[in-house]
């Protein structure tokens, strides 16, 4: 399922911890990681400066990848590094185009902290932007992860994000024998308590239902064996964080929307509120024509 894993870092507790998520990976399918750290010359203190300033950066990245490099050989991965000059996001999208990268894997923060990194920064940017799926990990005091995953879970409804996600969730599924959970949740959150007693949650139960059998259709046809489908009425994202749960979901999926309504659909919704609380890791889809 992957060749070529794409590890960016910059040292950090997070980043550190997310490295043994892409070793578990890599080792399932003999796969090499490549562990890049970017100095960010893009800084006014760097680009005023220079000279000794930027020497200095560089050497620190070099000694980053090397700690991880060392980490890697002795799980008996092959590992690559690279330390890069420049603007961190766009330098890792590049590096992920020009070295055939099939999987990036970084985490919701770094050594700027949650609110610049995720919001206005370098993962954002990343999972908008990048040609590959990036899997996202938010390593807190509940992260837990297992590798290959007995468990993925695939929020559907019918959008196009969902189509790419679910493509995405059945090819997962397929490669590591896991169980494809599809999971479709009627909103009935917004609706006042007259309408949520009344033919309305029914009809969008019903619908809810056809959305899971296109679903459930696509993935049989593709090969998965192991198929369970639910559900639920009420907020997606509380219902979906419930799932994952109760259900002891290893893996989520989920899809991002074109490149011009990304901010709309990953950070002001749903998916923002997954991946910053998510005790598991959350596998990005693109756009495969992108």
């Amino acid at each position: 399922m992957y060749d070529r894993i794409l590890l960016p870092t910059d040292g950090s507790e997070e980043a550190t911890a997310v490295a043994d998520v892409a070793f578990d990976i890599a080792a399932a399918h003999d796969a090499a990681v490549h562990v890049l750290n970017v100095a960010d010359t893009t800084r006014d203190s760097v680009t005023n400066i220079r000279g000794q300033v930027v020497d200095a950066l560089v050497e620190e990245g070099e000694r980053i990848v090397d700690d991880v490099e060392e980490r890697g050989r002795d799980r008996g991965v092959t590992v690559w590094t690279e330390v890069l000059q420049g603007d961190p996001s766009p330098t890792i999208v590049d590096y992920a185009s020009e070295s055939d990268i099939d999987l990036v894997v970084m985490p919701t923060q770094g050594r700027r902290g949650l609110e610049r990194v995720l919001l206005g920064s370098v993962t954002e940017r990343v999972i908008s932007s990048a040609p590959v799926p990036v899997l996202v990990c938010n390593p807190g005091s509940e992260f837990a992860f297992a590798y290959p995953p007995e468990r993925v879970l695939v929020p559907t409804d019918r959008s196009d994000a969902a189509d790419r996600a679910l493509s995405a969730g059945i090819d997962a599924a397929a490669a590591t024998g896991a169980t494809l959970h599809l999971l479709t949740v009627a909103e009935t959150a917004s609706l006042g308590p007259d309408v949520r007693s009344t033919s309305t949650t029914e009809r969008l139960s019903e619908a809810a239902e056809e959305t899971l059998d296109d679903a459930r259709t696509r993935a049989e046809a593709a090969g998965v064996e192991s198929l369970v489908t639910a559900v639920q009425q009420g907020q997606p994202y509380r219902e979906i964080r419930s799932y994952i749960e109760d259900e002891d979901i290893d893996q989520v999926v989920l899809g991002t929307g074109e490149e011009s309504d990304f901010g709309h659909f990953l950070w002001g919704g749903v998916t923002a509120k997954l991946v910053r609380s998510s005790p598991v890791p959350i596998l990005i889809a693109r756009n495969r024509d992108r």
